[in-house]
């Protein structure tokens, strides 16, 4: 995949501005004011969970064999190439609940008027033109990151690197 988001967990105070700048972004206006009175109410697709404290912003992982893929009875759910985000064509989706009940990560929700799904779509529309998803603008504090899988193993390395020599 060219990009995926990454959770600082540690520095997410679960503001829901992910959430909001979600909503927004997939409005009929992408505006926040309209967007409020639009009918149907735009829906995110990142959902923000709290426990014992913590919270994490949570979203489709976009899966290299995605389970939602797989169970779809009608191909309403795709995956151009491996690199690529898992989208949902909504016109083909019946509603039937499949994909909900495979996803690990209780990533796939169901829209408001219940005929189908929503997932993230990475906001295709935004990182076709170089900037980052929504959520990730959104986020005051930082804790959601547009990163590549080499950028994110290389500060994963080093995070292991600096703190292995930390102890010696």
């Amino acid at each position: 995949m060219k990009g995926l988001i990454v959770v600082d967990v540690k520095k997410c105070v679960g503001c829901r501005s992910c959430e909001i700048g979600c909503a927004v972004e997939h409005s009929k206006t992408k505006q926040l004011f309209s967007a409020i009175s639009e009918k149907p109410l735009p829906q995110s697709r990142i959902i923000v969970e709290s426990y014992d404290g913590r919270n994490l912003p949570l979203q489709c992982r976009h899966c290299q064999e995605p389970p939602c893929l797989n169970v779809c009875p009608t191909k309403a759910i795709t995956k151009a190439d491996a690199d690529e985000a898992v989208l949902i064509d909504s016109e083909l989706c019946i509603g039937c609940k499949s994909c909900i009940l495979v996803c690990p990560f209780g990533a796939v929700t169901l829209s408001l008027d219940h005929k189908a799904i929503l997932k993230c779509d990475l906001c295709m529309e935004r990182t076709s033109k170089g900037q980052i998803p929504a959520c990730v603008y959104s986020c005051p504090t930082f804790a959601l990151q547009y990163t590549s899988v080499e950028q994110l193993t290389k500060e994963k390395r080093r995070e292991f690197m600096v703190e292995f020599l930390k102890g010696s």
